[in-house]
């Protein structure tokens, strides 16, 4: 996004983030999502299409990251004069982070939606979720997740600036986020209708309880990402609909303030897995305090 800003042409001062906080930001996230993915991969506990998923999640954040931190690197370069903002060689690897980010975003969109379907089966189908989604079929999803994501990614660098290309980009965004918000919205209507009947069963309670735990925890990944994504996909549909309106302008002046929002949702995310699952935090705690790793929950 080296070259991705435009010419402001109001009194709106174009707000300018120093790159050390872009810097620190993308390093960070990285280091906290390479610590989800290590914690899930570690503890047999978190062997579970839902942690899949989130592993999944994370890793597309970790990408994001590093992305963003060798664009950060790049920018302290071109501050210190040794590399030629317009050069060829730059354009290119701007292009390549550019992709990985947008690789990043629909890999993001469909992890949520995956999480989303996993935990409706969770909640309405509970007596044959194991028969439902199995580790099989998950990997299937993740495999199928990843090759779109990256094909996606490649496509929407290269033909970016093509009106089509950017409306699928913002109309994918808005399609995801109503198809997802109506998984949730459904979940938490009828939860309590399928609560009666699970509760009816041996530790039906317990377990239903947990799942309504984990669904809101999911909710309020959600959440994060729409506050977080929403200012950059605003930023684009402004691009689209009022290129030269002064107000509109004003609003674009922001956009470094927008990257910020959205990398700081990899920064959020880890934070938000370690309070809301002890799982994770135990195994955190076992990581950083070097607890017996022959315990029955490690490989």
């Amino acid at each position: 996004m080296i070259n991705h800003t435009h010419a402001n042409e109001t009194d709106c001062k174009v707000v300018t983030i120093p790159s050390v906080i872009f810097f620190t930001i993308a390093v960070v996230s990285l280091s906290e999502n390479v610590l989800v993915v290590v914690a899930v991969i570690r503890n047999r506990n978190l062997h579970s299409p839902m942690y899949c998923f989130i592993c999944s999640l994370a890793l597309f954040n970790t990408i994001s990251s590093l992305s963003k931190t060798w664009e950060s690197i790049m920018l302290v370069f071109i501050d210190m004069g040794h590399l030629n903002m317009r050069g060829e060689s730059v354009r290119k690897v701007d292009d390549v982070t550019d992709s990985l980010l947008c690789m990043s975003f629909i890999g993001t969109i469909f992890s949520f939606l995956a999480i989303a379907v996993d935990r409706y089966v969770t909640i309405f189908h509970a007596l044959r979720y194991h028969n439902i989604m199995t580790m099989r079929r998950a990997l299937i999803m993740l495999a199928t997740i990843w090759s779109f994501s990256g094909l996606s990614g490649i496509i929407m660098v290269v033909f970016f600036h093509t009106a089509v290309i950017m409306t699928c980009f913002i109309t994918l965004f808005l399609v995801s986020l109503i198809l997802i918000l109506f998984l949730y919205v459904h979940m938490f209507l009828l939860a309590r209708h399928h609560a009666r009947k699970i509760t009816a069963l041996p530790g039906g309670a317990t377990h239903q309880r947990s799942d309504l735990r984990a669904a809101l925890t999911l909710t309020i990944l959600f959440g994060v990402f729409i506050a977080c994504w929403s200012p950059f996909f605003l930023h684009l549909l402004i691009i689209m609909v009022c290129p030269q309106n002064p107000y509109c302008e004003c609003y674009r002046s922001l956009f470094q303030v927008h990257l910020v929002f959205l990398m700081s949702h990899g920064v959020i995310d880890p934070a938000i897995y370690a309070f809301r699952s002890a799982e994770l935090r135990r195994t955190f705690r076992k990581m950083f305090f070097c607890c017996d790793s022959r315990s029955d929950v490690w490989k």
